[in-house]
């Protein structure tokens, strides 16, 4: 392999072109293609212009000859792309989900631990500073936990589109599930028993259910649920609800709302922007403790994250982290493991809504 690590971006929408903009910026990548199936037919950011455009992905990995390949493409796409780039010995990056069932997702961590290849899943929320600091707190509250989230978002001018088109290949619960049950999974450190779900189609434009929601339990006693719904119909009241409750007190994630007046119709709305689904803002402590006449012992606390990091550069710590993987050869057996656990749980709870029946894990 040269200095550089000759990267083949697969898929141009939010995250693709965010991803591309890493490794056009990063010293450690070179881009040799961008592809995806009406990539000539699009209009490509500025800073992107001039690289090689693919319509065929077996095309792009045969001429390109990647050293390793971002998968930023429609999640129905992700197994097979991943399959072949591994195949062909590259590394991969992959935009979450793996795959949209549990077999393909298995194959593909299979692959990538025979040919001995890199796989690391864009699960974003693993290099975000503030999200990091909120599991770390929450993991200080006791046993067991009570872990609340959802992710609303409302659809309108591009976000009609995308969720929609999103919506083709999996419903929301699964769709941005994933990260969150992750981070419950994380904060318990514990294994999940059962799952239950419950969904409903609001929007008849979308091919499949728009709103879901999912409940999790744990060996350990804890309970947590996640919500997401995606459509014009969506309410942008408690969109974003991120806390978690232990005997000791509870941890929170306080995002700030948007108090501008009514946008343009062709302008994205707060709950669909992407930079709203990570920022934080502020992380809350509720201390539990009562001194004897039963009053808190300790003050609320709050933790100001006003300087973290954006959508951009958080999407650059991942292809940092992409590149450290390939050229230090990490161990990536349990973010691997993680994301095949993650997708299990929310592909169970896809199960339970479509047998309207509770889920158990073995």
């Amino acid at each position: 392999m040269s200095d550089k690590v000759k990267v083949l971006v697969v898929g141009l929408g939010n995250m693709g072109a965010s991803h591309a903009s890493a490794y056009h910026r990063l010293d450690g990548f070179e881009i040799v293609g961008l592809m995806s199936r009406s990539i000539k037919s699009k209009k490509i950011p500025a800073e992107l212009s001039g690289y090689p455009l693919y319509e065929d992905f077996d095309e792009a990995l045969k001429e390109a000859r990647p050293d390793a390949v971002s998968i930023n493409s429609w999640p129905n796409t992700h197994a097979e792309y991943a399959l072949k780039a591994i195949d062909a010995g590259c590394h991969v990056f992959m935009e979450k989900p793996l795959a949209t069932n549990i077999e393909d997702a298995e194959k593909v961590v299979a692959a990538a631990r025979a040919r001995n290849r890199k796989l690391v899943l864009g699960y974003i929320l693993r290099v975000h500073p503030s999200w990091i600091k909120f599991i770390e707190m929450g993991k200080t509250l006791g046993k067991p936990l009570v872990m609340r989230l959802n992710l609303n978002q409302q659809s309108s001018g591009p976000a009609w589109h995308w969720h929609k088109n999103l919506i083709d290949s999996l419903i929301p619960i699964v769709d941005c599930g994933v990260h969150y049950v992750d981070v419950m999974c994380q904060l318990t450190g514990a294994r999940p028993v059962r799952v239950h779900g419950i969904g409903a189609k609001l929007w008849p434009e979308a091919a499949k259910q728009n709103y879901g929601h999912l409940h999790v339990t744990f060996d350990d006693g804890s309970v947590g649920w996640y919500e997401a719904g995606w459509g014009p119909m969506m309410s942008e009241i408690a969109y974003f609800v991120k806390d978690v409750v232990g005997p000791e007190g509870a941890v929170s994630i306080v995002a700030g709302q948007s108090e501008s007046a009514a946008k343009d119709a062709d302008e994205v709305s707060d709950s669909a922007d992407i930079d709203r689904h990570t920022k934080t803002d502020a992380i809350k402590i509720h201390h539990a403790k009562v001194d004897a006449d039963k009053n808190f012992a300790k003050p609320d606390e709050i933790f100001s994250m006003e300087d973290e990091p954006g959508h951009q550069e958080l999407c650059d710590r991942e292809q940092q982290f992409f590149l450290r993987a390939i050229r230090e050869d990490l161990d990536l057996s349990e973010s691997m493991d993680a994301a095949v656990n993650s997708l299990r749980i929310v592909l169970a709870a896809e199960q339970s809504i479509e047998e309207r029946r509770a889920i158990d894990l073995a």
